[in-house]
């Protein structure tokens, strides 16, 4: 038990003290390794190591890099323009738009934070033009960016597969009707809200026509997640291989069909996204040592035995499992969480009858669901840094679009057909 105290007591002290989430799970595990392991440290560098050395985590810079060139590039202004003609002109219309926008950008770069700031740098300047308020676009445009990382392709779904050994490409199939009921449970918050504060959509209504040229500036943008999704389903290249053709895919046309991409803009992108790799390489590097502790230590069966010691019913204890991923979720960073909390509760939502697929889903919903939760919200803080809204001004909104999403939540962890139905 002291070593589960120092390991996650120490770790959640040093993020709260303000350390790096990284730093503060390598150090949580040195520590713990020195008072409660015979094992060298040495093997701490090792695991590090291993945990890194996967083919399938490629796919995280690419999606991470496609996702800045095409917000660079001009696809996310297309997607936004797309939106706007087709949902614009209801109540609330441009609250809309963002969330229909981030569906579709979601469905390309796989990342809450890169659709939160592509999405939120077009259109939070626009919602506030037309008098929204400014906590509200902004939290909403966060709360849409929680879509990226459940609308296939998603970069926690890859995390989650080369942890458990899940097939990601059934992952992202049954990450759709999930993205989709958040996208749909997002948009009736947000017409129920503007409906109360008189916020309008476009001025007009657009007719077929505007639609349809609408339609064609955007279809490169839409063939996107056609062809990365296609070619995963159809067998012709894999999800990492995936993550290869959408950068390649949003290079051709943002240089040569949109015009806007640059060479500065792609050196640019591909500095952005090294840093952000390389942010995300050390923290998978020491989860995984964490996790290997872990597993000597057989954790996840002490967690297991005293979760069911409190209640052997099906359903409490999946609500209560729901309620610590939430807790978690607002603590800790999507990835390690999710590195470190697969193997230990998968073994104990199997024994209940859950499939991993469907786990996978919840819990990557859970953890996604913190995205806009204090203190960790990281999105809140994306979607803050692009309105100068004080992170602090946007919680209690914050916990109205995270009660709709959970929801969702509720859905995916007692419906299996809403995560299961669209694979074979």
């Amino acid at each position: 038990m002291g070593s589960i105290v120092m390991l996650f007591g120490g770790m959640i002290l040093l993020i709260f003290i303000g350390v790096p989430v990284g730093y503060a799970i390598g150090l949580s595990t040195i520590c713990t390794y020195a008072s409660y392991s015979n094992v060298s440290i040495s093997l701490i560098s090792q695991n590090c190591f291993t945990g890194l050395n996967s083919f399938v985590l490629l796919a995280i810079p690419f999606f991470i890099l496609a996702g800045v060139i095409m917000g660079e590039g001009g696809i996310a202004k297309r997607l936004v323009d797309l939106a706007d003609s087709i949902i614009g002109f209801v109540t609330g219309g441009l609250g809309m738009v963002a969330i229909l926008t981030s569906t579709f950008f979601g469905a390309i770069t796989g990342s809450g934070n890169a659709t939160t700031s592509a999405v939120g740098a077009l259109l939070i300047p626009s919602m506030e033009e037309k008098k929204y308020g400014r906590v509200f676009s902004s939290t909403l445009v966060a709360s849409a960016g929680a879509i990226g990382i459940i609308i296939p392709p998603s970069i926690p779904f890859v995390i989650y597969g080369v942890s458990t050994g899940t097939s990601i490409g059934d992952l992202f199939i049954a990450g759709i009707i999930p993205g989709l009921l958040m996208a749909l449970v997002l948009m009736i918050a947000c017409y129920i809200i503007s409906k109360k504060n008189g916020y309008g959509g476009s001025d007009t209504k657009p007719s077929a026509k505007h639609i349809l040229v609408s339609a064609k500036n955007g279809i490169w943008a839409l063939l996107a997640p056609v062809i990365i999704l296609g070619g995963i389903y159809a067998g012709i290249f894999t999800p990492t291989e995936s993550a290869v053709v959408a950068v390649v895919y949003s290079i051709l046309v943002g240089f040569f069909i949109y015009r806007e991409l640059t060479i500065k803009k792609l050196i640019d992108a591909i500095y952005k996204t090294a840093i952000i790799n390389g942010i995300t390489s050390f923290i998978i590097a020491f989860s995984a040592s964490m996790c290997k502790f872990i597993s000597i230590e057989r954790i996840p069966d002490m967690i297991c035995d005293a979760i069911t010691s409190i209640t052997d019913s099906k359903i409490a204890i999946l609500l209560l499992l729901n309620i610590v991923l939430l807790l978690i979720g607002m603590l800790i960073d999507i990835i390690p969480a999710i590195i470190i909390l697969a193997p230990i509760f998968l073994p104990l939502v199997e024994s209940y009858g859950m499939s991993p697929i469907q786990f996978g889903v919840m819990l990557v919903l859970n953890l996604g669901i913190g995205f806009v939760t204090p203190p960790y919200g990281s999105t809140l803080f994306v979607a803050s840094a692009i309105s100068k809204v004080p992170v602090d001004r946007m919680f209690k909104t914050a916990f109205v679009f995270t009660g709709v999403l959970s929801i969702v939540l509720l859905i995916v962890t007692y419906l299996p057909a809403a995560s299961l139905a669209l694979i074979q």
